[in-house]
């Protein structure tokens, strides 16, 4: 099975044009199923593979504590892959046509408010050496922006027009998109920009952010800086990129934008994946109706 598997990774990377970390993630998923059927099957086939197997697989998943988004995702992950089996004829059918995923509770991701994010701006002003430069231009990044941490990662020097006033991102898929450099955000870059050449002798593949060996940033540098800054201003249990970028939109659509320029600019595929974004706007909302209606005033 797990030649078919190599087939399959080599056909999203070089057909689909995944990202690595995507390919990594389908790779650890379908290599998590293999060895399942390993394990309880030694002798099975792919070809006999039938939705018996796959339903024992959740149930071992179930059993093992694993919440109900992530068994969804490995499913989601199986299903693409036996379509790519369907699609090479290797299989006749998919065992996975009529599954349905499994229900997960909706969380509500709390952003912070806009007085969080002006305490936030108070602590972290621009310091005098490279590494306070660094921190306090990721944070004022990911606000201004929206954007996910894996693009801010990637951000190539060549993507940042300040000519323009405009930054290239690559999301999801390699789909890119604009988002304009608004002057509190262009300033902040351009003081990290004159402290990156003035402070770092080399830099590596010419990323925009890097650290203080000019080296690219990895996740869990910028997952455990936004953490701890924002641990700093804010009680909220939830405190990582994914908030700020939660934040940037629900601050942006609380201000009035347009839903569907809120999508562009998140590089959303789907509108219904900007909707998670507007409950805050409309609990706003409400509270100026409230406050308005004239039968409200009785």
């Amino acid at each position: 099975m797990r030649n078919f598997l190599q087939s399959f990774l080599e056909y999203l990377e070089k057909e689909k044009n995944y990202s690595p970390l995507t390919l990594k993630s389908y790779g650890e998923d379908i290599t998590f199923f293999i060895a399942h059927l390993e394990e309880e099957h030694p002798e099975l086939q792919i070809q006999e593979v039938s939705y018996v197997f796959i339903r024992n697989w959740i149930v071992s998943m179930v059993e093992q504590g694993l919440q109900n988004v992530s068994i969804n995702r490995k499913i989601s992950s199986l299903q693409t892959f036996f379509k790519f089996l369907r699609k090479t004829n290797v299989l006749t059918e998919n065992p996975l046509a009529k599954h349905q995923p499994l229900k997960k509770q909706k969380k509500v991701q709390v952003p912070f408010s806009v007085k969080e994010m002006e305490n936030l701006q108070e602590f972290t002003l621009m310091g005098s050496d490279y590494q306070e430069i660094l921190h306090k231009t990721l944070i004022d990044f990911f606000y201004a922006t929206g954007v996910r941490k894996s693009e801010l990662i990637e951000l190539k020097f060549s993507q940042v027009d300040f000519g323009k006033n405009q930054i290239k991102v690559l999301g999801k898929r390699n789909k890119e998109r604009i988002i304009p450099m608004i002057p509190a955000l262009k300033q902040s870059l351009e003081v990290y920009a004159e402290a990156r050449s003035k402070f770092l002798k080399t830099v590596s593949d010419d990323f925009f952010f890097v650290n203080k060996n000019g080296v690219k940033l990895n996740q869990t540098f910028v997952y455990r800086l936004i953490n701890s800054y924002l641990s700093i201003v804010s009680e909220k249990a939830k405190k990582s990129p994914h908030v700020l970028r939660h934040t940037f939109a629900t601050h942006l659509l609380n201000q009035g934008a347009d839903i569907n320029s809120v999508k562009e600019l998140l590089g959303h595929s789907s509108l219904a994946s900007t909707q998670v974004y507007t409950h805050s706007s409309l609990a706003e909302l409400q509270q100026v109706y409230q406050n308005a209606h004239p039968r409200n005033q009785e």
